[in-house]
C-alpha cells in the first residue's frame, strides 16, 4: 500500500514544480508572433507526416477542452497559420496542417524555447531527466487506464 501522506507531497511538490516551470517559461511567449496555446497546436502539427494532423489529435495534446481547441484552430486559420479541411478517413472529423507561415513562426520561437527548457532542466542530471521522464510517462499510462 502507498504512504498516502507520501503520495500528497510528492502530488503537491510535481504541481508546483510544473506550475512554476510552466509559468517561467511562458515568458517565451511574451513578445512572441505565436501565443503558447497558438505554438502548442503547431507543435503536434509540424512534427507530424506533412505537417498535417488530426484535430482529435492535437486536442489530445492541448491542456485545453476541444471547444476550446477548435475556436483557437478556427482563430490560427484566419491569420493564415494553419489551414483546415475535412477529415476524408472521418467526415466528422477535420485535418489541420500548417501553413509555411505558421511553420516558420512556429520555428522561430521552438528554437528559443528549447534552449529555454534546456536551461531550466539543467538542474537535473540526464539520468535524473530520464526518470523524470519514464515517471511522468508511468503517470500519465495510468491515468488513461483510468480513463478507459
Amino acid at each position: 500500500m502507498v504512504d498516502r501522506r507520501l503520495a500528497v507531497e510528492a502530488w503537491e511538490s510535481l504541481f508546483r514544480a510544473q506550475y512554476e516551470v510552466f509559468a517561467e517559461l511562458g515568458s517565451d511567449f511574451d513578445s512572441a508572433e505565436l501565443s503558447q496555446p497558438e505554438y502548442d497546436v503547431l507543435l503536434t502539427v509540424v512534427r507530424a507526416e506533412g505537417m498535417s494532423a488530426r484535430l482529435r489529435d492535437v486536442t489530445t495534446n492541448m491542456l485545453i477542452s476541444q471547444p476550446s481547441v477548435s475556436r483557437l484552430v478556427d482563430r490560427m486559420v484566419s491569420r493564415g497559420l494553419v489551414t483546415k479541411c475535412l477529415d476524408a478517413a472521418d467526415k466528422r472529423g477535420a485535418i489541420i496542417t500548417a501553413t509555411e507561415a505558421g511553420a516558420s513562426a512556429f520555428r522561430a520561437i521552438a528554437l528559443r524555447h528549447g534552449r529555454a527548457i534546456a536551461e531550466r532542466m539543467s538542474v537535473l542530471s540526464d539520468e535524473e531527466l530520464a526518470q523524470l521522464r519514464a515517471l511522468t510517462q508511468k503517470l500519465r499510462r495510468a491515468q488513461h487506464l483510468y480513463e478507459s
